[in-house]
């Protein structure tokens, strides 16, 4: 459990230097954000139009609830209309970070490689270009975002649950969408050094409380309108530190 909060507390930090590497270097956050006021540009229309249509949307897939009480029809329809809402949040903030990836990868393969020099010492990398990255993240984008969909459709079915649909269910989208989210903007260090998916996957698994700790407000603060403007370049940043400790740690054989 101490290591658990640990870690919690060292991927918070981790993004807060993020915040700083970037907010102390103008250059680095305007070629972060530019990819990220594109991709927003697309996707929140889409949003807009499931937050004007949610109502109908419940109402359609409950018919079986038109005969319940007032009370308990409200209850249920909340709670189906909560994990409707968040499941596609979840998966917007999947697609909105798969998108900014493959638009902006040499943007925030820059930021990595700044990072890792300036911070970290630098090291063997592999170059990786804008052709090449945008075939990585989107192939990686499509694997998360069938993950995310199996978890959009089991969340929402989970919704039906009263009480536990409007409490726990909410929760555990947060934590599924940060964990997806910090797989993928962890992608570019790790690729760059020759890790895919599959072993980016297992290696912050066994670091969870660090994963979690740093992409829960990431996935929260992206929540906040034009916030992602500057939280997604300092996500980058910040990635790149967590992956650095997650391979240090891997390569030393601690946790």
């Amino acid at each position: 459990m101490i290591t658990v909060l640990r870690d919690l507390g060292t991927g918070l930090a981790h993004l807060g230097r993020g915040f700083g590497i970037v907010l102390g270097n103008r250059a680095l956050l305007l070629r972060g954000a530019l990819p990220v006021l594109l991709t927003s540009v697309l996707l929140f229309g889409g949003l807009l139009g499931l937050a004007l249509t949610a109502g109908d949307l419940v109402t359609w897939a409950t018919p079986f609830a038109a005969d319940w009480s007032a009370f308990w029809r409200t209850v249920l329809r909340v709670g189906v209309g909560v994990s409707l809402v968040v499941g596609a949040i979840a998966l917007a903030l999947l697609l909105f970070s798969a998108l900014t990836l493959v638009i902006g990868g040499p943007f925030y393969e820059s930021i990595a490689e700044e990072v890792e020099d300036r911070l970290l010492g630098g090291g063997p990398a592999q170059p990786l270009g804008w052709a090449k990255a945008a075939w990585i993240g989107l192939r990686d984008a499509v694997a998360l975002v069938a993950r995310g969909l199996v978890w959009a459709v089991v969340l929402f079915a989970l919704g039906f649950v009263p009480v536990f649909g409007q409490t726990v269910v909410p929760v555990l989208a947060v934590c599924v969408g940060a964990w997806l989210l910090a797989l993928e903007v962890t992608a570019i260090p790790f690729v760059r050094r020759g890790i895919g998916l599959r072993e980016r996957r297992a290696a912050l698994r066994g670091r969870l409380g660090l994963a979690l700790g740093f992409g829960v407000p990431v996935y929260l603060l992206c929540l906040i309108p034009l916030a992602a403007l500057v939280v997604f370049p300092a996500a980058m940043a910040g990635g790149t530190l967590v992956a650095h400790e997650v391979r240090t740690a891997a390569a030393s054989g601690r946790r």
